[in-house]
């Protein structure tokens, strides 16, 4: 009997042990997922331009690709790093400006780099303004035993005709001594003037598109502009002056422009050059700044067969017919 019971507790006891309790489930809402902002993707870099290229031809000189589109040859003895200015190849790609973000390369020595073009005139120098110690400058107060003769002194009329009023102070004991004068008040002094800025020339090497043409020399028309010759020819005597047609800077002056003889190109904007050929002798120099109406060569006939001056203007490059801005003669 015993062991029956014995049995039936252990049963009872285990029955017990595997029972497992309910599971227990949240019935709270869940929280919301926080949103999550994304940077915007950064502005796309705008597409860079490409550089313009020359590809050389036969015949082609730096002079004449440089003349071609407007430029000075010693800009693209810099862009492009040659060596030897007197020696390109057939085929050889060339820059046309200066390379993107990247400093002009230098040149082989002896080359110079021609600098933009300045305005005449020296430099303004910037000075302190006279009786000036500092950029900044408040008044002051004075205090004067009062008198007849010191009231009279500050009620007195300013430099610019307004009386000046004044608060008499408050009395003041008497001096101990007789006959004592009291101290005068300093005279008031005038604010100083600026001088008036110095007159800046505007002379050659502006930006601006309007040139004040002349002509270069006097004489018949032997030949107006055509696309062929790019230029006019202009008769005249061996020896004539040969006049700058507008101020500007001398970019070329020599012979390096089959055809052309004795040439000299003057730069007078970034828009506008004038080139002067089959001159007798060169005046000027390269780099030169000249004024309009400066003898600048004199006439002759070399790379020619008579004396004139062939005379062309460019318009950023491209040859435009000089007697639509040369004023009536």
């Amino acid at each position: 009997m015993n062991r029956l019971l014995s049995l039936f507790l252990a049963l009872v006891l285990a029955a017990c042990a595997t029972h497992r309790p309910a599971p227990v489930i949240e019935r709270t809402t869940p929280p919301a997922p926080v949103a999550v902002e994304t940077a915007p993707p950064p502005p796309a870099a705008p597409p860079k331009r490409p550089i313009p290229t020359h590809t050389v031809k036969k015949g082609d000189t730096l002079v004449s690709i440089a003349l071609q589109y407007g430029l000075d040859y010693r800009d693209l003895i810099a862009w492009n790093n040659i060596a030897n200015p007197n020696r390109i190849e057939i085929g050889q790609v060339l820059l046309l400006a200066a390379p993107s973000g990247v400093a002009a390369p230098a040149p082989a020595p002896g080359v110079p780099i021609i600098t933009p073009l300045a305005t005449a005139g020296p430099p303004i120098e910037a000075r302190p303004l006279a009786n000036t110690q500092s950029s900044k400058v408040e008044p002051r107060a004075t205090k004067v035993p009062f008198s007849d003769r010191a009231l009279a002194q500050m009620s007195a009329p300013d430099p610019g005709g307004s009386p000046v009023a004044a608060e008499p102070p408050p009395p003041v004991a008497p001096p101990a001594a007789t006959g004592a004068t009291a101290p005068v008040a300093p005279a008031p002094v005038a604010p100083p003037v600026a001088a008036p800025a110095p007159d800046v020339d505007k002379s050659a090497g502006t930006d601006n598109e309007d040139v004040d043409w002349m002509w270069p020399v006097k004489g018949k028309v032997l030949a107006p502009f055509n696309e062929t010759s790019k230029g006019m020819d202009i008769a005249g005597k061996k020896g004539a002056p040969v006049l700058a047609a507008a101020s500007g800077r001398v970019v070329y002056a020599g012979v390096g422009l089959r055809g052309y003889g004795k040439l000299v190109i003057i730069k007078h904007n970034n828009t506008w050059l004038s080139a002067y050929a089959h001159n007798d002798s060169i005046l000027v120099k390269e780099q030169q700044d000249v004024k309009k109406g400066q003898k600048i060569a004199e006439m002759g006939s070399t790379d020619a067969d008579q004396v004139m001056l062939h005379f062309e203007v460019r318009r950023q490059g491209k040859p435009v017919d000089p007697a639509k801005y040369l004023p009536a003669m």
